[in-house]
């Protein structure tokens, strides 16, 4: 089996539009560390994406998200906790990216971290969530995740995270984000082969034999031989020879 050797490609994405935003920052902070281990990443942008359904999906914020998840091998969705859930504009992005583009799945078989912010004590609210949608989108959630609580004072001035046991935790997650890509991104096509939809497709377009509407053979209406009414030979009413009365000679 052909192992890749390019660095593992990470998408990331972000649930506040707001200057000093802590689920991007927490983003930008987690970016930094797995980059240090090998990853390649990139960030989507969310200002200008319209709400989901508002405009045809060939606008081009949207075409940029779909195209990331495509490019992607693995994502990390940040998100902070509003009224005890994740954002709206966490969800947005999620909406966007379609279970299905044509033959081609923009998440299935992607590894997925899942991290928040709150404001407050610390939740698990959003980031349950997150596994949902994960889960739904048919991706490899990691088993670790990061709730940051009282995100405003684990940040200096400059963006980056504080030392503390949160920071700590979002290093094992990358690390574990990480990892988990390396193993199953070379795995993706055997891991996401499903018995049901080999099912379906061969129901499509090969029901039983080449030709769906003769299931038995070309010719449906003659079961046993080309000619139904002749069961046992071209002749039924000559059963032995063409020539009954002259069963011998």
């Amino acid at each position: 089996m052909i192992q890749s050797t390019h660095k593992p490609r990470i998408l990331f994405l972000y649930g506040s539009l707001r200057e000093r935003s802590y689920s991007r920052l927490l983003a930008e902070e987690a970016a930094r560390i797995i980059t240090e281990y090998g990853a390649e990443v990139r960030f989507f942008d969310p200002r200008e994406l319209p709400i989901y359904g508002s405009v045809p999906d060939t606008h081009a914020k949207v075409q940029e998200l779909r195209e990331l998840s495509q490019w992607s091998e693995g994502q990390v969705w940040s998100s902070p906790e509003l009224h005890g859930n994740i954002s709206g504009i966490i969800k947005n992005q999620i909406d966007w990216i379609p279970l299905s583009i044509g033959a081609v799945r923009p998440t299935q078989g992607r590894t997925l971290a899942v991290m928040q912010v709150s404001g407050g004590s610390q939740s698990f609210n959003a980031v349950n969530t997150l596994r949902i949608l994960g889960r739904w989108m048919r991706m490899f959630t990691i088993p670790n995740q990061s709730s940051v609580a009282k995100a405003y004072q684990e940040f200096h001035e400059d963006g980056t995270m504080k030392d503390s046991p949160y920071r700590d935790r979002v290093i094992d997650v990358m690390e574990e984000l990480y990892k988990f890509t390396i193993l199953l991104r070379d795995q993706v096509d055997y891991l996401t082969d499903r018995y049901s939809e080999r099912k379906e497709k061969e129901k499509t377009y090969f029901p039983i034999s080449l030709f769906p509407y003769f299931p038995i053979s070309l010719f449906p209406y003659f079961p046993i031989s080309l000619f139904p009414y002749f069961p046992i030979s071209l002749f039924p009413y000559f059963p032995i020879s063409p020539f009954p009365y002259f069963p011998i000679s």
